[in-house]
């Protein structure tokens, strides 16, 4: 039996989170699911606790950190988590209901015969349901990165996606120097340099209904810069 370990970051998700509870617990019955919260001022680490307290059988493990320390610390501290409590799989996505948990089962299938599994909203069979403006710029963002490194995927900056922990044993997300959301991008570019086998499954990322976006407009600009670092190092 593999140990599968669910991961999501949450600030301000008050209203969405125990709509992705219900629904990982649905789809993945026996896999733990680690939530790490940067001390949501609406609540969102109460409401997890209820969760948590209403029924101990959930597997539920809440980290709350004092600050907010950024996405990119999370996803480090989730698989360096992974690895130490010796989890065969680990799988990272956004606790907004942008991701789906229905695709969960499909993430663990692909994970039995490769390293590393992306879910990808501009494969085949993929959708990004974003309004206009923030569709185009994910949509020629993902373009500009794949022309200006040359790798061979679709998707870059997505955290839908799927670890097989035991077998990616010389890699860490600790070795990626990006931050912010470009730290998802380094992370496939890093993945692809150790030449681990990797998959692409269609996603639909679908338009958050509760909350608001929480994407900084530096990040284009930083996401910029660290595309260039990586094309003149590569």
């Amino acid at each position: 039996m593999k140990k599968i370990l669910i991961f999501t970051a949450t600030y301000n998700e008050k209203n969405n989170i125990q709509k992705v509870i219900k629904r990982i617990k649905r789809e993945c019955k026996k896999g733990h699911i680690l939530i790490v919260d940067d001390s949501s001022p609406d609540g969102t680490a109460d409401e997890i606790n209820k969760i948590i307290q209403e029924n101990k059988k959930n597997k539920i493990k809440l980290i709350v950190r004092k600050k907010k320390n950024g996405l990119d610390t999370a996803h480090k501290f989730a698989y360096s988590y992974a690895v130490k409590n010796r989890y065969d799989y680990l799988i990272t996505m956004d606790a907004d209901l942008s991701h789906d948990p229905a695709e969960i089962p499909n993430f663990l299938k692909y994970l039995k015969n490769y390293d590393f599994v992306l879910g990808s909203r501009y494969m085949k069979g993929g959708r990004n349901e974003l309004h206009f403006f923030r569709f185009i710029l994910s949509f020629f963002g993902n373009k500009f990165i794949k022309f200006i490194l040359d790798l061979n995927f679709t998707e870059f900056t997505s955290a839908y996606r799927g670890f097989n922990i035991k077998k990616m044993s010389k890699f860490h997300l600790k070795m990626i120097n990006s931050k912010g959301y470009s730290f998802f991008m380094e992370t496939i570019y890093q993945i692809n340099k150790f030449k681990y086998r990797t998959y692409e499954i269609p996603i639909i990322f679908a338009n958050r209904k509760q909350g608001k976006s929480k994407i900084p407009k530096i990040e284009i600009i930083r996401t910029l810069f660290n595309v260039l670092r990586l094309s003149f190092k590569k």
